[in-house]
């Protein structure tokens, strides 16, 4: 049987379907209080500008109605609301919600199956959840379920970069120092050796650009911040 504090198997290897989201759902309840701290520590300060950048790619009128999903600590939320717009928070996580800093909001649930109506939204958002999803075609499809026609969609999360030196820099950043600093600033080193090693779940950028074109959303763009260690993925839906 798993040892409940892991989320890497003995061998290093990363969980998969109904293993993985018991294990990524534990790992959060458990670094939830040192959550924020570490994020501005291993994004260098870094991940405001992401969320700004989403927020403004989210192209979304003032009061328009969006879904932080995966929202953790409810940084997104509170970035939402300082733009004027009207954010709601979900989070599989029950950890996270009781550490949260924000007014929005806050709903318990699974990113497969959104206790929201068909069509009720204008946005969603979701800051580095999407390597954390057990189907992340299923959760598209829900995104776009609980979107008007017209609805914005903006996803960030990390990439690896395409340039040799770029990539070097971010194995020796992300591989390297972010377990190290688990070690030495969390409560749960575990969980910041799972951390990098995630991104193994993601699609490559192209199939990743045809998943959402296949969940219903229309003018979909992958850009790159910082030095193409960042990914944000925008669409319309259809």
């Amino acid at each position: 049987m798993k040892d409940a504090t892991r989320v890497l198997g003995r061998d290093g290897e990363l969980p998969e379907g109904s293993e993985k989201r018991q294990a990524v759902e534990d790992m959060f309840d458990r670094v939830a209080p040192g959550y924020d701290r570490m994020n501005r520590v291993i994004s260098l300060g870094m991940d405001r500008r992401w969320r700004r950048r989403a927020i403004r790619d989210l192209a979304l009128p003032a009061g328009a109605r969006v879904l932080d999903l995966a929202c953790g600590t409810g940084d997104l939320c509170r970035d939402l609301e300082a733009a004027g717009l009207a954010p709601v928070g979900i989070d599989i996580s029950e950890g996270m919600l009781t550490a949260a800093r924000t007014e929005a909001p806050l709903v318990r649930g699974d990113g497969q199956a959104l206790p929201v109506r068909t069509g009720g939204l204008d946005g969603v958002v979701c800051g580095f959840a999407m390597r954390n999803f057990v189907d992340l075609d299923a959760v598209l499809a829900e995104c776009a379920r609980v979107l008007r026609p017209g609805g914005r969609v903006a996803m960030l999360d990390a990439a690896i970069p395409e340039r040799a030196l770029l990539r070097a820099g971010n194995a020796v950043w992300f591989r390297g120092a972010v377990p190290v600093l688990g070690r030495v600033l969390s409560r749960d080193p575990e969980a910041y050796r799972y951390l990098p090693r995630s991104t193994a779940y993601l699609p490559e950028p192209a199939a990743l650009v045809a998943a959402f074109g296949g969940a219903g959303f229309g003018d979909v763009v992958r850009s790159t911040m910082t030095g193409g260690s960042v990914q944000l993925l925008t669409g319309t839906r259809g």
